[in-house]
C-alpha cells in the first residue's frame, strides 16, 4: 500500500512540474473568469512583426521579416504579398479596407498603399457578346425586383 501512495504522489507531482507548460500550450482553457480557445491556426511561413485584421473580419494583414505584407482570407488561405520597404516596423489599415498603413522606423517615414482585391464572378452559361476568350467580361445584371 506504501508504494501505491509513493507512486501516486511522483505522478501527481510531474503533472503538477508540467501543468504551467500544458497551460501555455493548451487550445483551451479557463483562468479565474477567463475562458479561450484556438478556433483558427495556420502557420505564416516566416517571423510575424506586426499584424492587423480588417473590421469586417474578412482578412489578416500579417507584416513579416521578409520584407512582405502578407494577406489572409479568414480561412487561412493566402491572398497575395506586398513587397514593401525595408524598415517597415508597424501596420495598420483603414476602417473599410482599401489602404494599408506603413511606418518605416529606418527612414522615418509613413506611407499609404491602396489595396484591392481581384474578385472572380462565375460567368458560365450566362449569355455575352463577342468574343469567348475575351480578356475582360462585363456582366449586366438587369432581373433586380
Amino acid at each position: 500500500m506504501k508504494y501505491f501512495k509513493i507512486a501516486a504522489t511522483c505522478v501527481v507531482c510531474v503533472c503538477l512540474a508540467t501543468g504551467s507548460y500544458a497551460l501555455t500550450t493548451a487550445t483551451e482553457g479557463q483562468d479565474q473568469r477567463v475562458e479561450w480557445k484556438v478556433t483558427k491556426s495556420w502557420p505564416t511561413e516566416s517571423k510575424t512583426l506586426d499584424m492587423v485584421y480588417s473590421l469586417d473580419g474578412k482578412y489578416v494583414y500579417i507584416l513579416n521579416d521578409q520584407q512582405q505584407v502578407q494577406i489572409f482570407n479568414r480561412e487561412g488561405q493566402l491572398q497575395g504579398n506586398i513587397p514593401i520597404e525595408k524598415g517597415v516596423a508597424a501596420i495598420d489599415i483603414s476602417p473599410q479596407g482599401e489602404s494599408l498603413y506603413l511606418i518605416n522606423n529606418v527612414k522615418n517615414t509613413f506611407s499609404s498603399l491602396s489595396v484591392s482585391f481581384v474578385v472572380d464572378v462565375e460567368i458560365t452559361d450566362s449569355p455575352f457578346e463577342g468574343p469567348v476568350d475575351a480578356p475582360v467580361t462585363l456582366a449586366v445584371f438587369t432581373d433586380f425586383e
